[in-house]
């Protein structure tokens, strides 16, 4: 059985419902009182608020992709940094369950992670988030010895960069197949720094406009993107786009898929760690090798990725929606998906 690690971190996530949230749409006005999206997320000032609804789950994208891969039926562990507080213990507890195995044990005296989200009635949201553990990561937290997987997901966080390298030098040694989806913290030091993790990667994950942001390609230009990347670090790349689905490319093709339809969005926490991970998953439960994939190996990973998303919205929380292996390949919904494939000129 392939040995799946996840790295990133783990957070107690409470979801908040009200109709009383409201959504303001009103770019001349907002965005010059710095909101640059011109959206905002209001309630009354004064008074209380009444909730509809709150929901206790865990989250964050290490937790996230473990839960995926779990049910996938990998043999599944997990790196991250757990606070010994009740929300710590809480995560912890969780993990287990899911029979994920954590290579760390919580820390006493420092508080877990938190998020905080503001959920519309519509399925908008708003993410109040507690950075605490999570900030406080040294190369003495990660036991070399235990990195001995042969497939790695990385969702950095803040982890400090000397300490991703390290890790990361050793997963290679260990001939690790490695993901990373970039955390916006690494996207801002740029291509340049990011060459020295990227050369250890087998598969980085973002959106396109991530995609352009770090190659310098134009947005509209995913073919250039693509080679950009392919300049980059030389594996494959998954670039989602939003509501028109995702493309994949592996430097020689370029793989486009759109999306499978929602019964309804509910909540669009963990949405791309479930894509991520999914794809991950779907690759290593065909393939022969950690590395040459088909056409139909990463065909196949699209559509379990795409429906891994797809369920996730469909539940409050990033991970309640998340797809078993049998879910998957016995329900008729998630047979067919829409998918086109072209040759990189």
């Amino acid at each position: 059985m392939v040995r799946v690690l996840t790295i990133g971190t783990g957070t107690r996530d409470i979801f908040l419902k009200s109709g009383l949230f409201k959504v303001l749409r009103d770019p001349k006005h907002l965005e010059r009182i710095g909101f640059p999206t011109g959206e905002a997320q209001c309630f009354a000032m004064g008074g209380k608020v009444e909730i509809d609804d709150l929901v206790a789950t865990v989250g964050g994208d290490a937790a996230n992709a473990a839960v995926t891969f779990a049910r996938q039926g990998f043999k599944t562990e997990t790196l991250m940094k757990i606070g010994g507080d009740q929300n710590g213990r809480d995560v912890y507890s969780h993990l287990l369950v899911e029979k994920i195995k954590p290579i760390f044990r919580p820390s006493n005296g420092l508080k877990n992670d938190v998020s905080v989200i503001l959920l519309s009635r519509s399925g908008e949201r708003t993410v109040l988030v507690f950075r605490a553990i999570s900030k406080t990561w040294d190369k003495k937290d990660v036991p070399l010895d235990k990195l001995n997987q042969q497939v790695v997901y990385v969702a950095p966080g803040r982890i400090p960069f000397s300490v991703l390298e390290m890790t990361l030098v050793k997963l290679k040694k260990n001939g690790a197949f490695i993901a990373m989806n970039p955390s916006k913290h690494y996207l801002d030091f740029g291509a340049e720094k990011l060459k020295n993790v990227f050369k250890y990667l087998d598969l980085i994950i973002a959106n396109r406009e991530e995609g352009s942001y770090l190659t310098g390609a134009k947005y509209e230009d995913e073919t250039e993107i693509f080679k950009k990347f392919d300049d980059l670090f030389g594996g494959l790349v998954i670039m989602t786009d939003g509501p028109k689905g995702v493309l994949v490319s592996n430097g020689e093709k370029i793989y486009r898929a759109g999306i499978f339809k929602e019964k309804k969005i509910v909540d669009r926490t963990g949405a791309g760690d479930a894509f991520g991970s999914g794809f991950v998953a779907g690759l290593h439960h065909v393939s022969k090798s950690i590395r040459e994939f088909t056409d139909a190996d990463i065909m196949r990973a699209i559509r379990l990725g795409s429906a891994n998303a797809t369920s996730v919205v469909e539940a409050v929380g990033a991970q309640p929606g998340i797809l078993t292996r049998r879910q998957f390949e016995n329900e008729s919904r998630w047979k067919n998906l829409s998918m086109t494939v072209k040759r990189i000129k």
